[in-house]
């Protein structure tokens, strides 16, 4: 078998894999929205028979919230070849501001724009035009060849976008079934236009929130002010404990678990593509306001943070009303990378802002508590070097490992609860507009991507 015929064979059938995509796009799969429940059940019951057309074993699997899609199929009859699991999610975000749309988000145009052809849809991007690179891809391998070159477990779910919360029970309920060599992530963005990556490492999450309360009611500014202490100067003050002039969280044992990025690491971001002006100019910076030590891509990708989320307290309305509140709020997240513990740093936090209190001040804190550590990829396995060699083919260009500054929990969980390593490979571009109006999806991205898969499957069975 030829590698070059899967790729034709590709090529010759974009226009349809593009309009089965539409078709999948139709299906208003909005999972936080109790209103579209059934559109969850019609985009599994969609990807079940796709899957199905393929010669898969596919299922529609129920969980309390929206189904999970199982499938499986094996690869040659000899049984070489590693055991592949590939995760997508079917789900989509809401679409408001509705008004804000240039066509109905559920009614996919193929359109012309400054690249090219774009697909424009809620889901081209986040995550079924993603997902049906990899689905497609298989289907001209199976075309061409007449089975897989490997064997592969398809695993969609429905919940990512409203926080995944039947994810785990399922995985643990069924982690011998999902157990598999490797997992295959397709849910990332690439580093610039026509750079192929592979996600070596992303951040992990920590949330807290306190309040702060001085008086016990709010108080007459012209009775107390002077004497009084006010809690929204009190948690001004204890905000800006949180950081030194050079930009470095001033926590104590903050940096606990962080890891130096290896130069050969470093050497690929350098020469990534990676335009830091263009970054910086098009949410209206004019430079890095982090640590001052570290480029912006480091900042990014590679180091830890602590950002104030929300703060809030007194009078909101229009107008003027002279009090001295008898509360103050904060919300904050801690972005977290290497071997950082979130629960430890929970605590680092905590003994931070109270060891600074002011007399006459009590805090309370969150109980509802959220953290996941960052998820470190090992790129030493010599399926990342294949992949890597199977993309650099593809965009005739070098492909990167790169890191991710946000957090997909997943890759955390495969490891945690299945024992996999994962390995994130995507092909959307940071101006597809995920989670906003007017979402699209490069038409070039769908099909490279494609070829990108088979060139990958290929390149690990072999």
């Amino acid at each position: 078998m030829s590698l070059s015929a899967v790729l034709a064979r590709i090529d010759d059938q974009l226009p349809t894999a593009t309009e089965r995509l539409m078709g999948l796009l139709r299906i208003p799969s909005i999972s936080t929205d109790p209103a579209y429940r059934d559109a969850c059940q019609d985009a599994a019951d969609w990807l079940v028979a796709d899957l199905q057309s393929l010669g898969v074993k596919a299922e529609k699997r129920p969980t309390p919230g929206h189904p999970m899609v199982v499938g499986h199929i094996d690869g040659p009859s000899d049984g070489t070849g590693p055991h592949l699991l590939f995760y997508g999610h079917y789900d989509v975000q809401p679409v408001d501001p509705l008004e804000l749309w240039n066509s109905d988000p559920f009614d996919p145009q193929l359109q012309d724009s400054d690249h090219g052809k774009v697909i424009r849809a809620r889901g081209a991007s986040d995550d079924k035009g993603q997902l049906m690179t990899f689905v497609e891809a298989c289907r001209a391998y199976k075309d061409v060849t007449g089975a897989l070159p490997c064997k592969i477990t398809f695993f969609f779910e429905g919940e990512e976008e409203s926080g995944s919360p039947s994810l785990i029970p399922f995985m643990r309920e069924n982690a011998d079934e999902l157990s598999a060599d490797i997992a295959l992530i397709c849910d990332t963005s690439m580093v610039a236009p026509g750079v192929p990556s592979i996600a070596s490492q992303l951040r992990g999450m920590l949330k807290d929130e306190f309040t702060i309360t001085g008086p016990r009611i709010d108080l007459h500014s012209g009775h107390y002010g002077g004497p009084g202490l006010n809690p929204l100067r009190e948690i001004s003050r204890l905000i800006t404990s949180f950081h030194d002039e050079t930009g470095r969280v001033a926590v104590e044992g903050f940096y606990e678990g962080v890891h130096e990025v290896p130069d050969d690491l470093l050497r690929q971001w350098e020469t990534c593509g990676f335009d830091e002006h263009a970054y910086l100019t098009s949410v209206g910076y004019t430079q890095p306001h982090g640590e001052k030590a570290y480029p912006t891509l480091v900042q990014q990708w590679a180091r830890p943070t602590l950002e104030i989320n929300g703060l809030w307290g007194g009078y909101q309305g229009a107008g003027s009303k002279t009090v001295i509140p008898s509360k103050a709020h904060c919300k904050l997240t801690c972005r977290l990378v290497g071997d950082m513990d979130p629960d430890a740093l929970r605590a680092k936090v905590r003994k931070h802002v109270e060891d600074r209190l002011s007399p006459d001040v009590t805090i309370a804190w969150d109980q509802d508590l959220e953290g996941s550590p960052a998820a470190v990829m090992n790129i030493d396995r010599p399926e990342f070097e294949k992949a890597r060699a199977a993309l650099s083919d593809e965009w005739a260009r070098e492909a990167v490992f790169t890191g991710m500054g946000g957090s997909i929990p997943i890759a955390g969980y495969f490891k945690e609860i299945l024992g996999l390593d994962a390995m994130l490979i995507g092909f959307a571009q940071e101006d597809d507009a995920i989670h906003s109006p007017n979402e699209k999806y490069n038409l070039s991205s769908f099909h490279k991507g494609i070829r990108s898969w088979a060139r990958v499957l290929d390149a690990l069975a072999g």
